[in-house]
């Protein structure tokens, strides 16, 4: 027996969230064949049989200033989205990260009685702090992908689920780092460092120099140095190479790949980060780390006045409770700090061994089979009479 007519809408806003939204798909699918999925997505999702009223690109923005100039794209979006599920209201509404675009949205279904999911915790711990109560107003029920959050949020008797992170289930545990090396040409012993400068155009305009220039003075005292760096699109590459001119910097021995980040990382000694989602790819992929971000003055003026929970900005040192991972933010950021950091763990291999066993039981803690866990906590989110049916389905 089937369930049929089980409607769920989801909306994300970029690429991580396109792949998260994707698993959570298959994995509702194996309890609800017959579900409509709809809503905001990207080819991964797509690729689940997603009907994408917007593609995610939409949404892709990253920076309070960098908002304003879409903002009034960005809200038509939403009030046609808004008038489109309300007008036929959905079993449950999924928002997958993008907590700016979705939390406004899913306050207002909510209050029409249509159940809320928000997949992913905003980062209330790291900054923002008091969109807790926002977001209390808003949800049903939040999943974390991180154990430290749920208590944030039974705190203020908000519904939350910690459910795991869908990469360390995806990323192996063991060092894959030998064979990595093997398959991209390179040999176990010749200094190899990533450098990740973002998947964003916005990224690569404020870091993209600051990169390079690390790299030239890792060069100076590391002459046989290789450096590996991943650019998702086109657009990132093209704005990446225009640095290198700027730069003066075409000799440097800094190879381009085509995406390619999790291999990037793995073969590197060190990685040079951008903040976000890939210090944690880093970290699961067990490779000490220097993490670094640039936003525009105005961003970043905006973000150190709203203020968080928590001292640390990279997902590693969160998880930690302490200072792993050194971390350079704005005006800290130079390429002579920069290097410097990168040169100290380069150096030490003790404290690199260290820093690898640290990560290890990260990924440990954090690999619990989060689709099926986040399928499991929508399920109960259905309408009861639905919920009935599905459990008579099972």
């Amino acid at each position: 027996m089937t369930v049929a007519g089980v409607r769920i809408a989801l909306v994300a806003g970029e690429a991580s969230g396109d792949l998260l939204a994707s698993q959570l798909i298959q994995a509702l699918r194996a309890k609800l064949p017959d579900a409509v999925f709809f809503g905001v997505g990207g080819p991964r999702m797509l690729g689940q049989g997603f009907d994408a009223w917007f593609p995610l690109e939409t949404l892709a923005v990253r920076g309070y200033a960098e908002v304003i100039g879409r903002f009034r794209e960005i809200a038509a979006i939403r009030r046609g989205l808004k008038r489109r599920l309300l007008a036929d209201p959905p079993d449950v509404f999924i928002g997958v990260d993008a907590p700016d675009f979705n939390l406004g949205l899913e306050k207002s279904l909510k209050k029409r009685g249509i159940p809320t999911v928000h997949y992913v915790s905003p980062s209330i711990w790291a900054w923002r702090g008091g969109r807790i109560h926002k977001i209390g107003a808003a949800v049903s029920r939040v999943l974390a992908l991180f154990p430290f959050e749920p208590a944030l949020y039974e705190r203020q008797g908000i519904p939350v689920s910690y459910v795991g992170h869908p990469l360390a289930d995806m990323l192996p545990l063991a060092d894959g780092r030998d064979a990595a090396r093997t398959l991209l040409g390179l040999s176990p012993h010749e200094p190899v460092f990533a450098l990740l400068p973002g998947s964003r155009q916005g990224e690569l305009t404020y870091m993209a120099d600051t990169f390079i220039e690390t790299a030239r003075r890792i060069h100076r005292e590391i002459p046989d140095a290789v450096f590996l760096t991943p650019l998702a699109t086109r657009e990132t590459r093209t704005l990446f190479e225009t640095a290198l001119h700027r730069c003066t910097a075409q000799q440097l021995p800094i190879r381009l790949l085509f995406g390619h980040a999790h291999q990037a990382m793995m073969v590197a000694d060190i990685v040079l980060v951008a903040s976000g989602t890939a210090t944690l790819e880093a970290a699961l992929l067990k490779r000490p780390m220097v993490m670094v971000y640039k936003m525009s003055p105005y961003s970043y003026w905006l973000m150190k006045r709203i203020g968080g929970y928590l001292p640390y900005y990279s997902l590693p040192n969160i998880l930690a409770g302490r200072f792993v991972v050194p971390e350079f933010i704005q005006e800290d950021a130079t390429p002579e700090n920069i290097a410097q950091a990168m040169l100290n763990l380069y150096d030490d291999k003790v404290v690199c061994a260290r820093i690898k066993a640290l990560f290890r039981d990260m990924h440990l803690e954090l690999r619990q089979n989060a689709a099926e866990k986040a399928a499991a906590a929508i399920l109960g989110q259905l309408p009861s009479a639905l919920a009935k049916r599905v459990a008579t389905a099972a």
